[in-house]
C-alpha cells in the first residue's frame, strides 16, 4: 500500500482493504492489483462468471452545447453525430500527426455527451477538451461519480436481479436506471472481451451498491492484473503501451472506428496523415504474437526476423489464463504482418521462435440481442 500522500484512493478503497486487496499506485491512484485468490484464478472467475472491478480513477465528462457531437468532431475521428442517443461509441483523441493521445469511449445522451477517458489522461485530455470546444461546447467533470464495471457471462443474469431491462440492452448501449435503489449511468460495455455493463453510481452510494452486488453468488471482486490479462486476450489496446502519441489508428488495426464519413471528410486533428497512411498503408502494424514455450514475452521485449535484424517490439505481454500458453501484442513492418509469419523474440539476450498470430487470442462474447 502507498504511503505517498499525493497517491489518489478511489471512493471504493477502504472496501478494497477490507477485502485483502494487494493495493499498488497506479495512475495516481492506490489501486487493487489483487485480491487474495490471485490473478489466476480473477481471471479464470470473469471468463465463467462475473467480476466486479473498480475503475472509478477512470475520468468521467459531460460535453453539453448547442451541438456537442459536431463539435467534438473537430478533435477525434469518430462517427458521433451518427449515433442515435442511448448509443456509444469507441474513438481517440488525435494529434497534428495522426498519433493517438488517449483512447475514449462517447455516449450520446440525447442533448449532450457522456465521455469516458483514461486515468492517466484524464487532465490533459479534459484541458484539451475544453481548450478544442470552447466557444461551441462545454466541459464538465463528473468528480461526485465513481465508476465500476461487473464483466462476465452471468454479469446480465447478476444485474437483472436488482433492473430487470438491462438483460436486454444491446452491447455498446447506455440507459439511466435504478439499480438495487441507486440511480445509475449503466452502458452494457467493457474491456474484459466478455459481456458485461459499466456502472456510473454517485460517490455516496457506491459502496452499498457493491457490497451489493458482491453479495450475489456469482460475482467475486477483480483488480488490476486479471483486467490486464483479459483484455490482452481479447486483444484490446492498453493506451501508454500498444498506443502512443507516435501510434496511428491505422498501424494500430483500430480503422474500424473511422466511419467511411470520417475518414473521407477529415477535420479532425492528424487527418492528413491519417488519410495518407489508409492510402499507402502504414509502416508498422499491430499484431497478435505467440511465443513458443511456456516463458511469457514482456513488454519492450525485441522482436527480430529470423536473420536476427531486430524489426520491432512487444508492447503488452504476459501469460494467458484461458489458454495456458504465453501471448503478446507488438508491431513489425507490414512485410512481417501475416498470420503465420515466424519471427524471434529477444529474451535476455537470446533469440525465442515465435509467430504471428490472429486476434483475439479468445472469443469476444459481446451481447448484440
Amino acid at each position: 500500500m502507498s504511503e505517498n500522500p499525493s497517491i489518489k484512493k478511489t471512493v471504493l478503497f477502504d472496501l478494497h482493504v477490507e477485502l485483502g486487496a494487494k493495493m499498488v499506485p497506479f495512475a495516481g491512484y492506490d489501486m487493487p492489483v489483487q485480491y487474495p485468490d490471485g490473478i489466476l484464478k480473477e481471471h479464470l472467475h470473469t471468463r465463467s462468471a462475473a467480476g466486479l472491478f473498480d475503475v472509478s480513477h477512470m475520468g468521467q465528462l459531460v460535453i453539453s452545447g448547442a451541438d456537442p457531437a459536431k463539435a467534438i468532431e473537430s478533435l477525434i475521428p469518430g462517427d458521433i453525430q451518427s449515433l442515435a442517443p442511448g448509443e456509444m461509441r469507441y474513438s481517440f483523441l488525435t494529434n497534428d500527426k495522426g498519433g493517438i493521445l488517449d483512447d475514449l469511449i462517447v455516449t450520446r445522451r440525447g442533448a449532450d455527451l457522456f465521455v469516458v477517458v483514461n486515468a492517466a489522461c484524464k487532465e490533459q485530455d479534459t484541458a484539451l477538451l475544453r481548450d478544442g470546444l470552447r466557444g461551441q461546447a462545454e466541459v464538465t467533470e463528473l468528480a461526485d461519480r465513481a465508476l465500476v464495471a461487473l464483466q462476465g457471462p452471468k454479469a446480465a443474469e447478476v444485474l437483472a436481479r436488482f433492473a430487470k431491462d438491462v438483460a436486454t440492452m444491446p452491447f455498446m448501449t447506455y440507459r439511466e436506471m435504478t439499480i438495487a435503489g441507486v440511480p445509475c449511468f449503466v452502458t452494457r460495455s467493457g474491456y474484459t472481451g466478455e459481456d458485461g455493463f459499466e456502472l456510473s453510481i454517485p460517490l455516496d452510494q457506491a459502496v452499498t451498491l457493491c457490497r451489493k452486488l458482491l453479495g450475489e453468488a456469482e460475482v467475486k471482486p477483480i483488480g488490476l492484473g486479471a483486467r490486464d490479462s483479459l483484455r490482452l486476450e481479447a486483444g484490446l489496446c492498453l493506451y501508454g503501451h500498444d498506443l502512443t502519441e507516435e501510434t496511428t489508428p491505422v498501424a494500430a488495426g483500430l480503422l474500424w472506428a473511422i466511419s467511411k464519413r470520417r475518414r473521407t471528410e477529415g477535420g479532425f486533428p492528424g487527418a492528413a496523415a491519417i488519410q495518407a497512411e489508409i492510402a499507402n498503408k502504414p509502416a508498422m502494424r499491430r499484431v497478435g504474437i505467440l511465443p513458443e514455450g511456456r516463458a511469457p514475452a514482456r513488454e519492450h521485449t525485441e522482436i527480430t526476423d529470423e536473420a536476427g535484424n531486430v524489426i520491432g517490439e512487444i508492447t503488452s505481454g504476459g501469460f494467458s489464463p484461458s489458454l495456458e500458453i504465453p501471448i503478446a501484442m507488438g508491431y513489425v513492418p507490414l512485410a512481417f504482418s501475416d498470420v503465420g509469419t515466424k519471427i524471434n523474440l529477444l529474451v535476455r539476450g537470446k533469440p525465442r521462435p515465435a509467430m504471428v498470430a490472429k486476434m483475439p487470442f479468445v472469443e469476444q462474447r459481446y451481447y448484440r440481442g
